[in-house]
C-alpha cells in the first residue's frame, strides 16, 4: 500500500502577485511570466487541475485570464471578496475531492493561515515556491497517462453535464438516458496498466481496499491465467470519461475472489458500480461460484462498503471463504449469486469470463 502524503489533486491560485505580477483592480493590467505559464501548463499535462480563489472582481478577472491565454485551464474558479477558505471548501465540494488533495498558493501570509487555520488538511504554499512546484513530489505523480492528460477537459465536460442535468425537469432516469451512456469493461492489456495503477492510486471514496497495485504487480496479474484485470471505461454524447473503473478477480475454481473493485466517484451517479457488481454476479452464477469480495474500511470509503451491501454481500460465513489466508484489517464479504439485470440507462460491453 503507498504510505506517501496523497498527490495533489488540485492547486488552487491566487492571482494578485501569485498567478501574475502586480494588482489587477488597482494596476489596470496585471503581467504574467512566461515561467509561471509554463508551471501551469506542466501541472495540467500531468493531470492536477488547477482553480482559482481570488479577492477580485469577476469580470474584470475574468476578461483579463482569456487576455492572457490561460482562462480554459482553470477549473471552478470562485472569484469574489468572501474568505479564501469558504473559496477553496467551494472548490473541493464542487470536485468531489477530498481537502488533503487540494493545495492553495498566495503571496499573502495572512490568506494562507486563515485557509491553513479553517482547513488544515489543504497544504499551503507561499507565491515564492510557485516555480519549484513541479519538484515537489506531491506535484508528481507517480504515473501520467492519456487519461491524465485530458483530465481538465473531462471534469469541464462533467461540470456542463450537470448544469444540464440540475436543468432537466424529468426524472434522473430519464435524463441518464438522453446521455448515450456506454460503459465498457475489458481486460487490460500492458498498455493500459498504467491508467490502471492511476485509478488504484486517485479513487478513495469508491475502492474498497485503499491497495496500490503497482504496475510491476499488475504486470504478474495479468500474465497469470487464475487472474483477470479489467478496466471499466465510460463515454456519453459529452465526450469520453476515460478510465474509471478496475477490477481484479481471482477465477479460483471454487469461488471467485474479488481483491479490489474500485471506480470513479465522478460516475457514482450515473450507476456504473451497480452495473459492474450485477454484471460479475450474473457471471459467477453463471460459472456455478461463489463471490468473495475484500473489503478494508477506510476514512473515505464507506461508500464502496454500502455498494457491496446493496448488491447482497453479507459478512456471512462459508467455506469459499474459511479457505483464504487472513490478511490484516481486511473483511471477507460473501455472496451466493443469482443472475441480475443491468442498467436500462446504459450500454454495457463486457467480456466472457470463460464459464
Amino acid at each position: 500500500m503507498n504510505s506517501r502524503q496523497p498527490v495533489v489533486k488540485c492547486l488552487v491560485w491566487d492571482l494578485d502577485n501569485t498567478l501574475w505580477r502586480g494588482t489587477l483592480l488597482e494596476d489596470g493590467d496585471a503581467h504574467l511570466d512566461e515561467d509561471i505559464a509554463a508551471v501551469v501548463k506542466e501541472l495540467d499535462s500531468r493531470g492536477i487541475l488547477q482553480s482559482v480563489a481570488s479577492k477580485n472582481e469577476h469580470e474584470p478577472v475574468r476578461a483579463h485570464l482569456t487576455s492572457l491565454g490561460i482562462a480554459e485551464y482553470f477549473v471552478v474558479p470562485q472569484i469574489g471578496w468572501g474568505t479564501k477558505s469558504a473559496a477553496v471548501r467551494r472548490i473541493a465540494e464542487t470536485l468531489n475531492f477530498s481537502l488533503d488533495t487540494i493545495a492553495f498558493i498566495d503571496d499573502q501570509p495572512a490568506e494562507r493561515a486563515e485557509v491553513s487555520f479553517h482547513l488544515p488538511d489543504v497544504r499551503c504554499y507561499p507565491a515564492e515556491r510557485a516555480l519549484t512546484l513541479m519538484e515537489l513530489p506531491e506535484f508528481s505523480p507517480q504515473t501520467v497517462t492519456v487519461d491524465s492528460r485530458r483530465r481538465r477537459k473531462m471534469y469541464q465536460a462533467n461540470i456542463e453535464r450537470e448544469a444540464e442535468r440540475e436543468a432537466f425537469s424529468g426524472p434522473d432516469e430519464q435524463f441518464l438516458r438522453t446521455l448515450d451512456l456506454r460503459l465498457r469493461l475489458r481486460r487490460a492489456d500492458v498498455a493500459e496498466l498504467s491508467r490502471v495503477e492511476e485509478l488504484t492510486l486517485r479513487t478513495s471514496q469508491m475502492n474498497a481496499t485503499g491497495v496500490h497495485y503497482s504496475d510491476a504487480v499488475l504486470r504478474d496479474l495479468c500474465a497469470d491465467p487464475a487472474h483477470e484485470v479489467l478496466v471499466a471505461t465510460l463515454t456519453d454524447r459529452f465526450g469520453p470519461h476515460g478510465a474509471i473503473g478496475v477490477l481484479l478477480l481471482d477465477t479460483d475454481s471454487r469461488r471467485w475472489h474479488v481483491k479490489l473493485l474500485a471506480t470513479s466517484c465522478r460516475v457514482v451517479s450515473f450507476g456504473v458500480g451497480t452495473a459492474i457488481l450485477n454484471w460479475l454476479t450474473t457471471e459467477a452464477f453463471r460459472a456455478g461460484v461463489h463471490l468473495v469480495a475484500d473489503f478494508r474500511p477506510t476514512s473515505r470509503n464507506r461508500m464502496m462498503d454500502i455498494a457491496y451491501r446493496f448488491a447482497g454481500f453479507t459478512d456471512d460465513s462459508c467455506e469459499c471463504t474459511a479457505s483464504l489466508p487472513a490478511v490484516a484489517d481486511i473483511q471477507r464479504l460473501h455472496l451466493i449469486p443469482e443472475p441480475r439485470s443491468l442498467p436500462s440507462t446504459m450500454r454495457f460491453e463486457a467480456p466472457d469470463l470463460g464459464h
